[in-house]
């Protein structure tokens, strides 16, 4: 039975709005959600494509990322005091003389009116993020660079391969990321852009803290980052019970804001749990 045209279009139509809402939906979640078969799914995402409204991807669907993806000024203010209390909470981690790096995202903007409210010392920072860059370059003690790379103005951020070869004259004693999402097997980003700058982050730093909120608990997004045992620290206002039930691995240190992050001089073995601090 051939299912009507209105009918079809009032689905595609909730699709394009879930897929928005969640920047990416594997296929398996489409179907569950919109009750309908995989072949189906399928459809619905080539049309949707072809009318560019959203990009497919392999195993599921994305929305284009700097036209649908809330603007920095429409993020900032979303849970303010928890990305307040994580920018708070870690900022024990930056010493004088230090050398960090600074990631996308409104809760790192956070971290960087922290210290200039309270200027650690003499440090140096390498950021992707224009608003943290901008708050931190009043401040004497801070050096501030910027990575080269593309503007994406609605993010307030720097994109692409210049990125990556920035970061590659670089070690730093911390760096400071976000991510879009953490489920069982790690974390997740929305862009694969991001994705890479992010690992070459990693791979120069004797430390790394991932600061999400518990919107990001249990969502996946387009691209795989990390799984959990690369992961040197995870600042979270989730839940304790619902990051256990997400991430046992991820949920066996609990910390308390006003004790500093515990660092060890060497990084964890691959089978060790991942600290995650709780506000």
């Amino acid at each position: 039975m051939k299912v009507p045209l209105h009918v079809v279009e009032a689905r595609r139509k909730r699709l394009e709005k879930l897929v928005a809402a969640h920047r990416y939906l594997p296929i398996q979640e489409v179907c569950q959600r919109l009750g309908i078969s995989e072949a189906t799914a399928r459809r619905d995402l080539a049309e949707l494509q072809r009318q560019g409204r959203l990009t497919r991807t392999r195993g599921g669907a994305l929305s284009d990322f700097n036209e649908r993806f809330p603007s920095y000024n429409e993020r900032f203010r979303r849970g303010y005091r928890s990305k307040q209390a994580m920018a708070g909470a870690v900022q024990a981690a930056i010493v004088p003389g230090g050398t960090y790096f600074l990631d996308s995202g409104t809760t790192i903007a956070y971290l960087a009116e922290v210290l200039a409210e309270a200027p650690r010392g003499p440090i140096r920072i390498l950021t992707v993020n224009l608003p943290a860059a901008e708050i931190l370059a009043r401040h004497k003690e801070i050096e501030v660079f910027l990575t080269g790379g593309q503007i994406l103005q609605r993010q307030s951020v720097l994109l692409g391969e210049a990125v990556c070869k920035s970061v590659e004259s670089w070690h730093f004693d911390a760096s400071f990321l976000s991510a879009e999402g953490m489920d069982a097997e790690g974390l997740w980003n929305s862009q694969l852009a991001i994705v890479a700058h992010q690992h070459a982050v990693v791979r120069r730093s004797r430390h790394n803290l991932f600061l999400l909120d518990r919107t990001k608990l249990g969502r996946k997004a387009a691209h795989f980052l990390l799984p959990w045992p690369a992961v040197d620290h995870l600042v979270t206002d989730a839940p304790r019970k619902e990051i256990a039930a997400v991430s046992p691995a991820a949920s066996r240190l609990h910390w308390h804001p006003s004790d500093p992050i515990p660092f060890s001089p060497d990084p964890p073995p691959e089978e060790a749990d991942i600290p995650v601090h709780f506000l």
